[in-house]
Parts: C-alpha cells; sequence; structure tokens
C-alpha cells in the first residue's frame, strides 16, 4: 500500500510540474523583445518606430504589433519577418541581434537612408529574403559573401552605390528565384547565375564588362541594358577577338624587354635630374618637410620650394620602344590604365613627355610629365608596396580608380612589377594647400579668403565622409591626411590624394611615414584606427584657419607652431578669437563667431586622449553646419 501511495504521489507532483511549466510559458519567445529594442538603437532617426517599439510591450501582440515586425500565428509566437522599408532610417545595423532572431526568415530594409559596407547578413543562414534596395550601401562584397546563405529565395540590392565584381557565391544559391542588383556601380564579367530555380534577374546600369554567359540566355536583354561595354550573341554585340596563347606569351615576352628598357631609362633620368640644381625655387631651411609638394614655376619669378628635393629641369625624355595597342582595362606598355577620363596611355607616352621632378615623400618619389596630348600627369615611384601580390594590388589599385567624387582625385594609371610600382594620377596646377598656405605669402595666400578657406575645409570633410564610408572596413581610411596631399582645382575646389594605401604598404618605417603616426594613440600606445584620420583632419583645420604652418608636419617637430598646445592653451584662456589668421579677421569681422566654432571643431578633433575624441561623422557634421555669414 506505501509503494502504491508513493507512485501516486509522484504522479501527481510530475502531472503538477507539466501543469505549471504550461501556464507560465511565455507566447514570446524569450528575449525577441529586448533584441529588437538593441536592434533600435543602433538606428538613426528612428522616430517611426517610436509609437510601437515600447519596451515592456509584445512585438507579437495582434491588438497592438509593433511597427514592421511580422510574427508567426498562433501559442509561442516569435518574429519571422522584419517590413522596416521607407521610414528614413539610418546608423548601424546591430547583426547581433538580428542574428539572435532565430526565427526570422524575411529582412526589408529599403528605401531607407542606410550606407557604408553591406552589413554581416551572412550571419543570418536561415534567411530566405534579403531586401536593401533604395538606400546608400557601397564599397565591393566579398566573393564568397552568400556561400553559407544557402535558404534565400530573393535578393534586392537595387538602387546602391555597390562596386566591384558581381559575387561568384550568387550563382550556387540552388533556391534564388529573384535577384536584383540594377542602379549600382558593380563592375567586371557577369558571373553565370543561371540556376534553374531562377526566375527574375535584372543586372542592368552597371559598369558590367565582356561576354555574357550563354546560360544567362533565357533571361533575354532587359537584365544586361546600361551595361555599354557587355557583349555576345544575347545582346547581338560581337565580343573583340582574343590573341591565342602563343601570340599572348611571344607578346608578354616582347613586352617585358620593352619594358626594362623603359623603365631603366626613366629611373636613370629622373635620378640624373634629381642631381642637377636648379634656381626655379629656393629651400625652406627650417620647414625640412618630408613629402611632395606639387609647385611649379610661375612668371619666372623665385619660389620657394616645399619639399626636400629640388626640382629638375625640364627635358623631354625619348625611348625607341614602340607603343602597345591599348584596351580598357588592360596594359599599355605594361601600364595598366584604370580611369579614363583623361584618355589611354603608356609607358612611352610618359617617356617621351617633357618632364619635372617634383619632390621625394614617405611613401615614394614623383615627378610630373607633361605629354604630347597635352595631358599633364604626376608619376609616383611607390616605396615598400610588396605586401600584397599583383593580383590583390591590381584589385585595390582600381578600386581607387572607380572612384568618382568631387573631392577626391583618383589615379589615372598604375604599374606593377615586384621591384617597381608605379601610380598615375592627374597633374592640379594649382598645387597643394601647404604651398598657397605657406608657400607665397605675398600672392597666394591673399587668395584664401574667408569663404575659399571655410570651402576648402567643408570639401576636405565631405571627402574624408566618403573616404570613411567608402573604406569603412579599413584601420585607416584615408591614413596621410595633411596639406600637402590636399591639392585645389582652378575654383578652390579640395582633392584629396594618397588615401586608402595603408594596406598596400609593407615596410614598417614607410608605414610609418604616414601622417596618421602622429596621432598621440599612434606615437603612446602603437594604437591607429579611423580616429587617427580624424587627428589628421583636426590639424588640417586648425592650420588652415590659423594660417600657421604645425610643427606636427616635422620629424623632429623643431620649427612651425604647434597648433595643438596652441588651441587649447587659448580655450582655456578664452582667447580663442586671437588665433584666427589676420588676414581673414580684419576681412570677414562678421565671421569671427564661426571662424571660432571651426577652431574649436579642430580642437575636439585633435583632443589627445583617443576615447574623448569626436568621431568623424559627428566632425562632418558640425563643420556642414558652419556658415559663411
Amino acid at each position: 500500500m506505501a509503494v502504491m501511495a508513493m507512485a501516486a504521489v509522484r504522479c501527481r507532483l510530475l502531472l503538477l510540474s507539466i501543469l505549471i511549466i504550461y501556464t507560465i510559458t511565455p507566447s514570446l519567445s524569450v528575449g525577441d523583445d529586448m533584441l529588437l529594442l538593441d536592434f533600435k538603437e543602433s538606428l538613426k532617426n528612428s522616430s517611426a518606430l517610436d509609437s510601437t517599439w515600447i519596451k515592456g510591450t509584445n512585438p507579437c501582440d495582434s491588438k497592438k504589433p509593433w511597427v514592421g515586425v511580422e510574427c508567426n500565428a498562433g501559442k509561442g509566437s516569435f518574429v519571422i519577418n522584419l517590413y522596416l522599408h521607407n521610414l528614413g532610417l539610418s546608423g548601424d545595423i546591430n547583426i547581433d541581434s538580428l542574428a539572435d532572431l532565430h526565427g526570422l526568415r524575411v529582412i526589408s530594409f529599403e528605401n531607407n537612408k542606410f550606407s557604408g559596407p553591406l552589413p554581416y547578413f551572412n550571419r543570418l543562414t536561415a534567411l530566405k529574403s534579403l531586401y536593401l534596395s533604395g538606400n546608400e550601401f557601397s564599397g565591393e562584397i566579398p566573393s564568397d559573401y552568400f556561400a553559407k546563405m544557402g535558404h534565400l529565395k530573393k535578393i534586392e540590392l537595387a538602387r546602391n552605390k555597390f562596386s566591384g565584381t558581381i559575387p561568384d557565391s550568387l550563382g550556387k544559391l540552388d533556391f534564388l528565384m529573384t535577384l536584383k542588383l540594377e542602379k549600382n556601380d558593380f563592375s567586371g564579367p557577369v558571373p553565370s547565375i543561371a540556376q534553374n530555380s531562377l526566375k527574375e534577374i535584372n543586372l542592368s546600369f552597371n559598369k558590367l564588362q565582356g561576354e555574357i554567359p550563354q546560360t544567362m540566355s533565357r533571361f533575354g536583354t532587359n537584365p544586361f541594358e546600361g551595361n555599354p561595354d557587355l557583349c555576345g550573341p544575347i545582346v547581338s554585340k560581337e565580343c573583340k577577338p582574343q590573341a591565342t596563347t602563343d601570340e599572348s606569351q611571344a607578346s608578354s615576352g616582347t613586352k617585358w624587354v620593352i619594358l626594362t628598357v623603359v623603365v631603366a631609362v626613366l629611373l636613370v633620368t629622373i635620378l640624373f635630374k634629381a642631381k642637377h640644381k636648379d634656381d626655379d625655387f629656393d629651400i625652406r631651411g627650417k620647414e625640412n618637410l618630408d613629402e611632395v609638394v606639387q609647385v611649379h614655376k610661375r612668371g619666372g619669378s623665385n619660389r620657394r620650394m616645399l619639399s626636400s628635393s629640388r626640382k629638375g629641369s625640364s627635358n623631354s625624355m625619348h625611348s625607341s620602344s614602340r607603343r602597345g595597342g591599348s584596351q580598357h582595362g588592360k596594359s599599355v606598355g605594361d601600364l595598366v590604365v584604370i580611369n579614363e577620363e583623361k584618355g589611354i596611355f603608356g609607358l612611352p607616352d610618359l617617356m617621351k613627355a617633357a618632364a619635372e621632378v617634383l619632390g621625394n615623400g614617405g611613401i615614394g618619389s614623383a615627378y610630373k610629365a607633361a605629354m604630347a596630348n597635352g595631358v599633364s600627369v604626376v608619376v609616383k615611384r611607390l616605396r615598400d608596396m610588396n605586401k600584397l601580390s599583383k593580383d590583390a594590388f591590381d584589385i585595390e589599385v582600381r578600386r581607387l580608380g572607380r572612384i568618382r567624387h568631387q573631392n577626391i582625385l583618383s589615379p589615372l594609371a598604375y604599374h606593377f612589377r615586384k621591384e617597381e610600382k608605379l601610380l598615375v594620377s592627374e597633374y592640379i596646377p594649382k598645387g597643394s594647400l601647404l604651398f598657397l598656405l605657406h608657400g607665397d605669402r605675398g600672392i597666394h595666400h591673399a587668395e584664401l579668403n574667408w569663404p575659399t578657406r571655410l570651402k576648402i575645409v567643408k570639401g576636405v570633410a565631405r571627402g574624408m565622409g566618403f573616404l570613411h564610408t567608402e573604406f569603412a572596413s579599413y584601420e585607416l581610411p584615408h591614413g596621410n591626411l595633411k596639406s600637402s596631399n590636399i591639392l585645389l582645382s582652378s575654383n578652390y575646389e579640395p582633392l584629396l590624394m594618397d588615401y586608402a594605401l595603408y594596406p598596400l604598404i609593407s615596410n614598417t618605417q614607410s608605414v610609418q611615414a604616414l601622417f596618421a603616426y602622429k596621432s598621440p594613440e599612434a606615437i603612446l600606445y602603437q594604437k591607429l584606427s579611423p580616429k587617427s584620420d580624424v587627428y589628421c583632419l583636426g590639424i588640417v583645420i586648425l592650420e588652415t584657419i590659423t594660417g600657421k604652418f604645425p610643427s606636427q608636419y616635422l620629424n623632429n617637430q623643431k620649427g612651425g607652431t604647434d597648433v595643438v598646445q596652441w588651441i587649447r592653451q587659448a580655450i582655456s584662456e578664452k582667447r580663442v578669437s586671437e588665433l584666427i589668421d589676420p588676414e581673414i579677421a580684419s576681412a570677414s569681422k562678421s565671421s569671427l563667431g564661426q571662424m571660432e566654432k571651426l577652431l574649436h571643431i579642430g580642437a575636439a578633433c585633435t583632443e589627445s586622449k583617443y576615447d574623448k575624441r569626436i568621431e568623424m561623422k559627428e566632425a562632418i557634421r558640425s563643420i556642414e553646419e558652419t556658415q559663411e555669414v
């Protein structure tokens, strides 16, 4: 009897436990509401969600569901879809929170204001649909990005700013039904994306090149329109025949012989020129800069040269080499043209050009070449750039060549050999901000009134904003921002140069020649980050408004003005207005308040404590709010 009684008690306890567990099981998977709120916290301009995304409420409440949240039906509801389109959202996307929503199958963030590289949605391996069209996402998508997203059926990334090649992994999604990539900046060949499941594809209005795979013929011509460099039967355009293997090998051998002669003559000529004296410029004794500055002779008068090397005399360099054929994206005499805005040219064209040595900087020496077609270019001989293979180097430099921004100077061409690398860019006659601020106080400095200086600072900020978006994954999106690397167009629009080269440099000593290494965290802790670029921007702001040459540009910091310490002391003593260059202070007295505001922004950018320094986006926003008055 006792045994039976004990068994009965145990049964009742087991039944009671089951009832308790059943009654306290929530209708919402634990934490879905908090995960969504964490996701919302990372966004900007998320006011459209405020009315329903409220802590303590249920996202899956059928009577008052959260905006854009869709849940499964029945008990134990959990979030399965997010339809947050047309809400003006921006900021960072908290992938960690989304990844923990284990039931999530559809994401739609279309027609918002998200920017930067494509976030790591590929961590959401159970996702079935991804809609991101109509944003400002940019940069390249890794080739294997979609490799682990085998459940995807619909991908829509149209109307963004994606660049680089279309990821090959898209062709390996067995269940893919819809793919929309139109109106981006994708380039390179069309990968074979022709799985039987695919019903709709749109690759129109990109920059795709080459023959369209025959496997995609069933989609017709519409998905490929707006890509003038595509060819093949599908678009009824004949592709240019390629040379045979034997012809290519013979041509390659000839080119190497020619190249050896051309480069040898080029280097001998540069070294010869560097040894000759030139009276067109005299040298600043106190401020021995370590970076090249574009300068040139005007009206026969002497100018001070802001470079450690003197300008060589102009000579015409000749070569017995014959010019190779020119094709888009291919070498011309082993000079690879990556940006055709100034036409196609090759090493023989440079060898025949009138040339002058511009100087020797931390990452390479440079000279100007005025070619017969009227185009003048700057050829920079890069130093210690053997970190990447030829293919990887090509990918990085082509990415720079595709940049189109009014405040960025994109390279035109490059040459690659293991022992020799050249980077070619357009020559900008007006020269650098450094030269105009400090090189000739008698003429050029007077051109830099307050509206012009504000325009320059804003242009530099916009250029940096673009680079920090385009190269957001880089440790140093620019890495070498200083006034000698800010060229000025004829209407004083600043053009940034020598950017995004940090991943290419292999030698530690050469890497440390980048100005980002002058930031306090780099000097004290050997730490680098995008905030090192913020420090460099701050120096440029202080230099531009005070008109003083920063001692930070000098290796030994002997000479010039310590603009960082100067502004800190002025702020503490409440005499910031005294630091403003008298030439703009006296001419624009009504704008003194705005000038002081810029100096305060410069001080915030050069904050020595890394964690207290403002972010690049905050600096840009404050600069944009500054007015001429």
